[in-house]
């Protein structure tokens, strides 16, 4: 009898003592909690997103010069996009974007799990809405503390913008290879054309690229991945009844062309530097490298380019 009661003490002592531990610990964990320092929300969306200055001809479509420092981006509204890519994107990178309020719980156990499992801490389970914080006003410091104010202000940034404006922020701003940020880029610089009229292929082989995309880069050395990477952002666009069977197989055939890689030269330099040392004078240096201004000049391209071809011809001529 006296062992019994001995045991049903230690066990109480034991129960209080785990209880007041449970207690200690979690109140220590609440103030620290309390203690991070949380960015404020409410300039998310009017805050100066740097841009490339570019110089066209006179038809607004010949591009003569793009004026950049370290980004070339070219920022369009949401209804500018294309449906196609919007859907590849959320069915690749957050499929579950539509339905949750910023993060994806079963997204971060899977993610607490794999770091755990390999003692490390290299997966976030990140939705689109935490990455457009990370992005947009924290940095991409792997800590815990970092991830945790990523959790708050995604929760924070649904409350206060809708699932609309958070997508268009993000298609605006991601890296797609290279310098080029923003999808308009990506889509001019890669196909050649606005990001409108991205077709399903071409939207899936760009939505595959985020990841990784000096990786995928369609000119690097794993082709092969880009294009496995690319059938599976079909398959998921599949899945979550994004497209058809038949348009899946369409899209899964079809083949793409790319525009081979911008050399970054200057067309008609001498007239571009007599253009951008005008802009520099009257609107200063830094606007015109990151204030993304569409300069649209006199020249005609076109016949500049068939007076080069006489002038040379005539030259070669006369030397001879």
């Amino acid at each position: 009898m006296k062992k019994r009661r001995l045991v049903k003490k230690h066990i109480k002592e034991a129960t209080a003592l785990a209880a007041g531990l449970f207690l200690f610990g979690s109140g220590a964990v609440l103030l620290w909690l309390g203690n991070i320092e949380i960015p404020n929300l409410d300039t998310i969306s009017e805050r100066r997103v740097t841009q490339s200055t570019k110089i066209f001809d006179r038809t607004g479509e010949t591009l003569l010069y793009d004026i950049h420092e370290n980004e070339r981006r070219t920022v369009v509204p949401f209804t500018q996009i294309s449906r196609n890519i919007k859907n590849a994107t959320v069915a690749i990178e957050d499929a579950s974007f539509y339905q949750h309020r910023g993060i994806e719980p079963k997204a971060i156990l899977r993610a607490i799990s794999a770091n755990l499992t390999n003692f490390s801490y290299s997966q976030g389970g990140s939705t689109i809405t935490q990455q457009v914080v990370k992005n947009s006003i924290l940095t991409n410091d792997k800590t815990i503390i970092r991830k945790l104010k990523e959790w708050v202000l995604a929760l924070k940034l649904e409350k206060k913008m809708s699932k609309e404006e958070i997508l268009s922020l993000y298609l605006n701003e991601i890296p797609y290879g290279g310098n080029l940020y923003g999808i308009e880029e990506a889509s001019q610089n890669y196909f050649g054309k606005k990001a409108a009229a991205l077709s399903i292929a071409e939207a899936a082989y760009l939505a595959s690229l985020p990841q990784a995309p000096s990786f995928f880069s369609p000119f690097g050395n794993h082709q092969d991945k880009l294009e496995e990477r690319k059938n599976f952002t079909l398959e998921r666009m599949l899945a979550e009844h994004f497209i058809s069977q038949e348009e899946y197989e369409a899209a899964k055939k079809e083949t793409v062309n790319w525009l081979p890689p911008d050399d970054t030269g200057i067309r008609a330099p001498h007239f571009v530097m007599f253009i951008k040392n005008y802009l520099e004078n009257k609107y200063g240096e830094e606007t015109v490298r990151s204030g993304g201004l569409k300069v649209i000049t006199t020249l005609d391209y076109s016949l500049q380019t068939k007076a080069e071809e006489i002038v040379r011809k005539w030259a070669l001529q006369n030397k001879i």
